[in-house]
């Protein structure tokens, strides 16, 4: 047989999955993203910067977790604890394709796609140049560390990264945030289920997929638009329905009004 590298990200996912038990529901929802679009065209050409659906949508996230704080939770030793910020874990590519790593967003319900695309930027670039402590110091102990060991590693990982919110295995407290979005459709997908990360213990993730020309209704009248495809995965321990719908509806809004963001 051959054999090839492994990446971190398959090591970690290999050592972390098992067949699936836990509780999810999940949620999936079209929107017309004409205005974003056009949004984007303007704060592209004003700012000179690379802002994207990406960005817009992580910033009605960011608005969203903070009108449900009931999502905004960890299980811990069999309890609900508060997670007190609506920051937010951005999936970029740092390897071409063949590995991802996350970029933390701090207080994304305060923050305008502009800024939160300086910030996703930023993160990403320590990222490739392999400046970011984190990553480097988590990247050298699961490349090193047998395969045997990494299950009860990441266990003690998400008690105490994920649950207490502390340094563990290189990762800083909760390493997703409270939510996680990857753009899926830069992957050439039209939408994706995306699989939790159990040691992160984050409740909420986000699915970004290509956007597509299709037929809506506007007014009564059937007419083609850009459309966009988001699927939610969520830890039913925490989300039920009623909080994915309030989810839903506030993020809608704002992918349809994205000026509200500014």
């Amino acid at each position: 047989m051959s054999r090839r590298r492994t990446s971190v990200r398959r090591k970690i996912a290999v050592a972390t999955w098992r067949a699936p038990r836990d509780g999810r529901i999940y949620a999936r929802m079209e929107v017309d993203v004409s205005a974003a679009l056009a949004y984007l065209e303007r704060v592209r050409a004003e700012s000179g910067e690379r802002v994207t659906i990406t960005h817009v949508v992580g910033a009605a996230l960011g608005r969203a977790l903070r009108e449900v704080p009931e999502i905004r939770a960890r299980v811990v030793l069999g309890r609900l604890v508060d997670l007190d910020t609506c920051d937010i874990g951005f999936a970029v590519d740092i390897e071409q394709g063949s590995d991802l790593a996350p970029v933390k967003v701090l207080g994304v319900d305060r923050l305008s796609p502009l800024e939160v695309a300086r910030a996703v930027g930023a993160g990403a670039n320590r990222l490739r140049a392999r400046e970011d402590a984190a990553y480097r110091r988590t990247s050298v102990i699961v490349r090193w560390a047998p395969t045997w060991a990494m299950r009860p590693a990441l266990g003690f990982a998400s008690l105490v990264a994920g649950g207490f919110g502390r340094s563990a295995l290189g990762q800083p407290g909760f390493p997703l945030g409270t939510a996680f979005v990857s753009n899926v459709g830069s992957l050439g997908l039209d939408e994706a289920f995306l699989a939790p990360l159990p040691f992160a213990r984050t409740p909420v993730y986000l699915s970004i997929g290509a956007i597509q020309s299709k037929p809506v209704v506007v007014d009564g009248e059937v007419v083609v638009r850009p459309v966009v495809v988001l699927v939610a995965t969520a830890d039913h321990r925490i989300v039920d329905g009623a909080h994915a719908g309030q989810l839903a509806g506030i993020v809608r809004d704002l992918v349809l009004h994205p000026e509200q963001l500014d």
